[in-house]
């Protein structure tokens, strides 16, 4: 028997989320394993803001937090996941984990790596940076010397959209919450930057693309989504990727409805979940890797140490804490 800890959900959350709004327990994980089946050992858990969402439907009270991690395994009975076997697995926040033959749907393959850093397949070679990837070029579709505008730029998934944007030949526009991070994102090589906690923001918009944006990648949502959509061209395409603005609202968002801008512009906007991109992450993981070793996209984690502070690192998701992919490693 393997002792696992596991991070539970003690109660719904109730507006932004709160260390006591968890609870650390221990399971009992057998290690007498049946044909098919084997073990798991994490090494580095995925913290992301769906995880606060209620939208996704993964949010169960007493049960454990959802989430994927990078994971060894330590005991098998299964040719195909042989002991010291590296998998991504889509099973929580947990420190060890059974995986029967009817979890296997849970374990995901994992990306050619080389010589790089194996977190980065939780990051710029695992979700986020495929929904960078398929968001963009698959949704937006951006153009050589287009304007293209990402939120949250300095994010997990914003810093990546930039890069393959400026890849593409494209101006871009990012904003940040931090002068710091704006600061990352000059070195970066996007084109023009700014501090949204400082600005107007319908002033910075319009300073920083006089004409108007072909392409907006969205990740933050509520009002800044709005007041985005005037600032688009004819014609313009809009990647809905998410809302973190609103996540922790209790009640419905209040505020301008932009569906004038939408019709009057006839905007392009789609919501889009990467998962529907899921047949073809090979493809783009390859060309994620080839960028990097090439030294066309650079990358970033923000790492915290110790399984213990999964709620933490996950709380400063919203506060801005993170830089890049935000990782939690054993």
């Amino acid at each position: 028997m393997v002792k696992s800890k596991v991070w539970i959900l003690k109660k719904m959350f109730e507006g932004n989320a709160k260390a006591s709004d968890f609870e650390l327990e221990e399971e009992d994980v057998s290690d007498n394993l049946k044909d098919g089946e084997f073990l798991i050992e994490a090494l580095h858990w995925s913290v992301d803001p769906y995880m606060r969402s209620v939208d996704t439907g993964l949010l169960v009270p007493r049960n454990c937090m959802p989430g994927e991690q990078l994971s060894k395994v330590i005991a098998s009975k299964n040719s195909s996941h042989p002991v010291g076997n590296v998998v991504r697995a889509f099973v929580g926040w947990r420190s060890h984990t059974l995986i029967t033959n009817v979890q296997l749907q849970g374990i995901g393959q994992m990306p050619e790596m080389g010589d790089l850093p194996l977190s980065l397949a939780l990051g710029i070679l695992g979700m986020t940076g495929m929904t960078a990837y398929f968001g963009l070029l698959e949704i937006c579709q951006p153009k050589e010397s287009e304007t293209v505008l990402v939120n949250g730029a300095a994010g997990a998934t914003g810093y990546i959209v930039g890069q393959i944007a400026k890849i593409k030949g494209c101006k871009v526009v990012g904003c940040a919450g931090t002068d710091a991070k704006c600061k990352w994102l000059k070195e970066l090589g996007f084109d023009e930057v700014f501090n949204y906690k400082k600005v107007d923001l319908s002033e910075a918009l319009k300073a920083a693309a006089p004409d108007g944006f072909d392409c907006f990648f969205d990740n933050i949502g509520g009002e800044f989504t709005a007041t985005a959509l005037k600032h688009m061209k004819q014609y313009g395409r809009v990647a809905l990727c998410g809302h973190i603005s609103t996540y922790s609202d209790q009640e419905p968002p209040k505020g301008e409805y932009p569906f004038y801008n939408m019709l009057s512009k006839q905007l392009k906007i789609q919501a889009f979940n990467v998962m529907q991109f899921m047949s073809r992450w090979a493809e783009g993981e390859k060309v994620m890797a080839e960028w990097i070793k090439e030294g066309k996209i650079k990358y970033r984690e923000s790492i915290t140490k110790g399984f213990q502070n999964m709620p933490s690192a996950f709380i400063g998701l919203f506060d801005g804490a993170n830089t890049g992919k935000a990782i939690v490693s054993a």
